[in-house]
């Protein structure tokens, strides 16, 4: 039992105690050294770690592709100007009337977030665009805050790119996400009618003022600015054409089949053969042609890099580690011990050790490769449904992202505010304001674990 308590001791400790100098707080130093420990402790040595992290580092391979070339792509977009098209067309469908501005700015913030796979990019990106119009018809900063922040963590857990579901069904073991991905398309569709009708309660007047009425139809937009929703337009009918007709054109397609034969037999590399990384890379190249793209590029792929660094570094970290604890042993302890425990007990106690870690943390991330690592095989073992496992998991590690009181997004979303309206906004405000989806999102993954 040692072997598995003194490594994620180790975890917990370092990543949850800021005062511990140098590696306090870090998660890319607790994952490492929980690691590091957990081989020498199961005797691994130095090639055993080696090959141990290489091991860990490939089974996330396609979740660290996705982040590497999603950001690239997302940086892309905010050039080429989709994101405004994107705002102004449902601006043009919804937003004649308070209620409607704001279901139009969620409804932009998923688009977006599901686009970029990113929160914080999609509160960055659209947030700066709509919150004087927020505040022109009343709201308070941290109600502002709170609608920005359910669409943008919204955004960041729909589909298509969306690092929490594929990072769940890697730790799980799903073959392919794309079951839990269907399924993620309901889920999350419901959270935005939530997050609407919730932030529909700070709407205190009936009329927009007529400088905040769009001038032209959606149609106008779409003809004026179609060009920029080209890439878009081509991700979606890829994803649209393998998950809905069972047609995934890099299987079937000569020249995507070659390509994948050599990169498939290469470790981590074969990260790239994912079918969504690879329609990131297509639709990437289709934005090159557009010169408001092409004339940045040397910007657009440094600040796509600089922007993911970070996420990359844990995600490598994690790798290090899933590998070390697979090959030591303890997952094997763990889905032993597990069978001994009432089906009810793990499901509690693995949900809210997830939503804790990630209240601690403000990152799913964290949470998810702190906890699912362990109690995902041990869930499988129990006899829970993989699919649900992961999607129970992906939910709880959003849920717990966004509560007070390290919600990193918060964060962000309250510098933007606060810094356009010239006002003090209160973070922790923000997130109990946004109870509503994070409170949506833990009963979601404790449902998926409990049917």
């Amino acid at each position: 039992m040692l072997l598995i308590l003194i490594p994620v001791a180790l975890l917990f400790i370092i990543i949850l105690t800021p005062s511990i100098p140098r590696i306090g707080g870090d998660p890319r130093a607790g994952l490492l050294i929980a690691g590091i420990t957990a081989a020498l402790m199961g005797g691994l040595g130095i090639v055993g770690l080696l090959k141990a992290s290489i091991s860990g580092i490939d089974r996330i391979a396609w979740v660290i592709m996705l982040s590497f070339f999603g950001s690239i792509y997302a940086e892309s977009q905010v050039k080429l100007g989709t994101m405004d098209t994107v705002l102004n067309t449902f601006r043009a469908l919804f937003g004649k009337s308070p209620k409607g501005l704001i279901a139009a700015v969620i409804l932009t913030l998923t688009l977006a977030g599901s686009l970029l796979g990113d929160a914080i990019a999609a509160a960055t990106v659209i947030g700066v665009l709509v919150v004087m119009g927020l505040f022109e018809i009343g709201l308070k900063g941290e109600q502002i805050g709170s609608v920005i922040l359910s669409g943008a963590i919204l955004g960041s857990v729909m589909p298509p790119i969306t690092q929490a579901f594929f990072l769940s069904a890697s730790l799980v073991g799903l073959e392919s996400p794309d079951p839990l991905i269907r399924i993620g398309y309901f889920t999350v569709g419901l959270g935005v009618l939530v997050a609407i009708l919730a932030s529909w309660r700070y709407v205190k007047i009936k009329q927009l003022p007529e400088e905040l009425i769009p001038k032209k139809t959606a149609s106008e937009i779409l003809m004026e600015k179609w060009h920029t929703l080209v890439p878009l337009g081509v991700l979606i009918f890829i994803v649209v054409l393998a998950s809905g007709f069972n047609y995934n054109i890099f299987n079937e397609w000569g020249f995507f089949v070659s390509i994948n034969q050599i990169l498939g037999k290469i470790p981590i590399i074969k990260g790239i053969t994912f079918r969504v990384v690879e329609a990131l890379v297509v639709v990437l190249l289709i934005s090159f042609i557009f010169p408001q793209v092409n004339k940045k590029a040397t910007s657009v792929i440094s600040e796509g890099i600089k922007k993911v660094s970070k996420t990359i570094q844990i995600q490598l970290c994690a790798g290090v580690m899933i590998g070390a604890f697979y090959q030591a042993g303890l997952i094997d302890l763990v889905k032993n011990y597990a069978e001994n425990l009432s089906a009810t007990t793990m499901k509690l106690g693995g949900g809210f050790a997830t939503i804790l870690v990630g209240m601690l943390t403000g990152s799913q991330t964290t949470a998810q490769t702190t906890i699912i690592t362990f109690l995902g095989p041990a869930l499988k073992a129990i006899g829970v449904d993989p699919v649900k496992a992961a999607l129970g998991a992906g939910h709880l590690a959003m849920a717990g992202q966004s509560m007070p009181p390290v919600g990193l997004t918060a964060f962000v979303v309250v510098g933007i505010v606060g810094g356009i309206i010239n006002q003090k906004v209160d973070p922790i405000k923000v997130m109990l304001l946004t109870l509503p989806v994070t409170i949506y999102f833990a009963i979601s993954g404790f449902i998926a674990w409990f049917i």
